[in-house]
């Protein structure tokens, strides 16, 4: 099978390897990736990020098709117990394609809206060691144990490391496709990166113990700039995109509607239109698998559609406040503003504007804080390799990596009506 890809050109899957790719594409769970966004809402802010989890599972599944020849080509001087084997190869192909097969539809906003609605890793789980799934049936053909090694894989368990790094790590093939491909789609140029000379710079550092498998390292001749320029990308498509303001309250718009609709169910009054996974959710029980694979981005919108005309106001005005993207605005807190006890007193002073003019607070007003760490040594990134001498940490020889390892990018800001505004703007101004 051969594909045309906008961010990685030809994907090629033609070997008896990749064979398992075009395989697992033929499955209705596969499939369903094709109708949620890999971006949520992000094309409120960017007209171009209309891309699917379908189209990153696929560049996912190219780059680790790259980093399998890479490993090869470097595992020379290997026992080859500790080598890719091609039982190994399919497996990662096979996590790399399916590690996002269990999201839920409108990027990470869904997971958060009720407390006993499991995360998308924990569905993925599910999809892939339910012996009913179609899923699980096109991996365990010929090999009834890849479904579980391909899970382990993706929780990022395996016996060699390094393979396990390249599906659930700093520099996996995750986070390689979906910086190259939400920049390319986005138009934000900060986000690309050398994916080429990253891969081409890695290699194989010196094991712990002559039994253990070797850990991958990055070549301190070629590599470090490479890695740099990763970091770097990630860090500023977290800035322009991923926290940007008005995704970010749309975002907070959709989240409180579904919270709302929630409760309604709780007391008895399920809207219409409540998709039977939410409902489940709302009545305190774990939504059945085939009621959460039906959830997608449309079965969501159409839900939101549908409740501009629920009797209760706010719930309709906020579905009908996104559907014309008519955003809350955002108001962001700047210095000793962001400490947690001073955005407090500023959430406090927005919800009292919001009730004096007759809006309910908790609805019209929110606090939003999205905050990442574009480089954390907890994460186990590689060491740098050199001719002589020991391998050495990154923010050993990387002033820029040294200066970032344990930053956190924080972003603290006041969303609300847009009513509101000019109230709310003169009551925080310094």
């Amino acid at each position: 099978m051969i594909l045309r890809d906008p961010v990685h050109g030809l994907l090629a899957f033609e070997s008896d390897e990749a064979l398992i790719v075009p395989r697992l594409l033929e499955t209705p769970e596969v499939q369903r990736l094709r109708r949620v966004r890999q971006l949520g809402v992000t094309n409120l802010a960017f007209p171009g990020a209309e891309h699917t989890r379908f189209a990153h599972a696929l560049g996912a599944a190219g780059v680790m098709q790259c980093l399998l020849r890479r490993f090869r080509d470097a595992d020379a001087a290997l026992p080859f117990w500790q080598r890719v084997s091609s039982d190994r190869a399919q497996d990662a192909l096979a996590a790399a394609l399916l590690h996002d097969i269990g999201h839920g539809p409108l990027s990470h906003l869904f997971e958060s809206v009720l407390p006993c609605m499991p995360h998308h890793e924990a569905w993925t789980d599910r999809l892939l060691l339910d012996p009913d799934t179609a899923v699980h049936r096109a991996l365990a053909a010929g090999d009834p144990g890849r479904p579980a090694r391909v899970a382990r894989l993706i929780r990022g368990e395996h016996e060699l490391p390094y393979l396990a790094r390249s599906v659930s790590g700093i520099f996996d093939v995750d986070r390689c496709d979906y910086l190259l491909r939400d920049a390319h789609a986005t138009g934000v140029r900060h986000g690309h990166f050398d994916l080429d000379w990253l891969l081409r710079s890695l290699r194989f550092g010196p094991p712990a113990s002559p039994d253990d498998a070797p850990p991958l390292a990055v070549d301190g001749a070629k590599g470090l700039v490479a890695v740099e320029e990763f970091v770097l990308a990630r860090l500023f498509m977290f800035q322009q995109v991923y926290f940007h303001k008005a995704t970010r309250a749309a975002e907070w718009m959709i989240r409180t509607a579904l919270a709302l609709a929630a409760r309604e169910a709780q007391d008895g009054r399920p809207p219409e239109g409540l998709p039977p996974a939410l409902a489940a959710a709302a009545r305190g029980e774990a939504p059945s698998l085939g009621d959460y694979l039906e959830l997608d981005d449309l079965v969501l919108w159409q839900a939101l559609r549908t409740w501009e005309a629920n009797p209760r106001p706010e719930l309709a005005d906020l579905c009908r406040r996104v559907r014309a993207r008519s955003l809350f605005k955002t108001l962001e807190l700047f210095g000793p503003q962001r400490a947690p006890e001073a955005r407090e007193r500023a959430l406090a002073v927005a919800r009292d504007i919001a009730r004096a003019r007759g809006l309910a607070p908790e609805i019209y007003v929110g606090l939003d804080v999205a905050d990442d760490a574009p480089f954390d040594e907890a994460d186990q990134p590689p060491l740098v390799a050199f001719s002589k001498g020991p391998p050495r940490a990154l923010t050993d020889v990387s002033f820029l990596l040294r200066r970032l390892a344990g930053e956190r990018v924080e972003k603290v800001r006041l969303l609300f009506a847009p009513e509101l505004r000019d109230d709310i703007v003169a009551a925080l101004s310094p």
